[in-house]
C-alpha cells in the first residue's frame, strides 16, 4: 500500500509552517507524490490569512514540477453549532475543505457538544472532510460521527501529525479507524506537513492502517485518480446546487 497523494498541508501563508507552495511541490514531487492539497489555517487561527488568500488560489498552478495541487483550506470550528471561520462563498470555490477543533480556537466542552458540532457541519455541502478527529481534548461519540459522514458523504481524516503533536491521540485515532472499516466510510489520510519536508509522510498512518488490515478501497489517498473523480463531482453537484437556487 502507497500514498499518492497529500490532503493536508501548510504552507508559509498559515503563519506557523515554514515552505512556500513552490517548495512543497518540489518536495512533494522528491517524495514520488502525485497530488497535494494545500490547506492553510482559516482565519480565525491567530496568524493564518484572511479571506482573499483562499479566493486568490487560483493563481496557484494546477501543476507544479508534475504535482497536481489542489486549493483547499483547513478550516476551523468556531461553535458548537457546527460554524466555520469562512464564509461559504470562500468556501465553494476550493478543491478541499477540511473542518477542525482547535483549542485557540474554540473552548473544548463536552462530548455532547463536540459531537453535535462535527454532526452539524456534515451538513455542510462544501465541506469534504473532519481534520484529525482523535484529537483527545475533544472527544467524540465516534459511531454517531462515523454514522454522519457515511450518510452526508463526507471522509474521516487520519493525521500522521496528530501522533507527534497530539498526545493521547493514538486511541482515538485507532476507534476511529475501526468505526470506518466497520461502516464502510472512505478515510483521507494527511501528513499535516509545516515544513516541506514532511510532505508525504505517512509513517504513523500506515502502521495504523496496516494494524486493522483498512481496506484500500477505504482509503482515498492510494491513487490521485480518485481525488479528480471526487471533485468533479463535486463542482457538478455545487453548479447544481446554484442553477436550483
Amino acid at each position: 500500500m502507497k500514498f499518492v497523494v497529500d490532503t493536508h498541508t501548510h504552507t508559509v501563508a498559515s503563519g506557523h509552517a515554514y515552505s512556500t507552495v513552490q517548495e512543497m511541490a518540489r518536495e512533494a514531487y522528491v517524495n514520488d507524490i502525485e497530488m497535494f492539497a494545500i490547506t492553510d489555517h482559516g482565519p480565525a487561527l491567530k496568524g493564518a490569512p484572511y479571506y482573499y488568500h483562499f479566493t486568490n488560489m487560483r493563481a496557484i498552478p494546477d501543476v507544479l514540477y508534475g504535482v497536481r495541487i489542489l486549493k483547499g483550506v483547513e478550516a476551523n470550528i468556531i461553535d458548537y453549532n457546527g460554524n466555520l471561520d469562512m464564509p461559504k462563498v470562500c468556501l465553494k470555490r476550493l478543491d478541499f475543505v477540511i473542518a477542525s477543533f482547535h483549542d485557540i480556537c474554540i473552548e473544548p466542552a463536552s462530548i455532547e457538544e463536540h459531537t453535535n458540532a462535527y454532526l452539524n457541519l456534515m451538513k455542510n455541502p462544501f465541506v469534504d472532510a473532519i481534520g484529525h478527529p482523535g484529537t483527545p481534548e475533544f472527544e467524540v461519540d465516534i459511531e454517531k460521527v462515523v454514522s454522519a459522514a457515511k450518510k452526508y458523504g463526507k471522509f474521516i481524516e487520519i493525521n500522521n501529525n496528530s501522533f507527534t503533536v497530539r498526545y493521547g491521540c493514538e486511541e482515538n485515532c485507532l476507534n476511529f479507524a475501526l468505526e470506518c472499516k466497520k461502516q464502510g466510510v472512505k478515510i483521507v489520510c494527511g501528513s499535516d506537513a509545516h515544513i516541506s519536508f514532511d510532505v508525504g509522510k505517512f509513517d504513523e498512518v500506515y502502521t495504523l492502517l496496516e494494524r486493522i488490515d483498512m481496506p484500500e478501497e477505504l482509503i482515498m489517498n492510494t491513487k490521485a485518480s480518485n481525488f479528480i473523480e471526487y471533485i468533479n463531482n463535486k463542482r457538478k453537484r455545487i453548479r447544481m446546487s446554484d442553477l436550483i437556487l
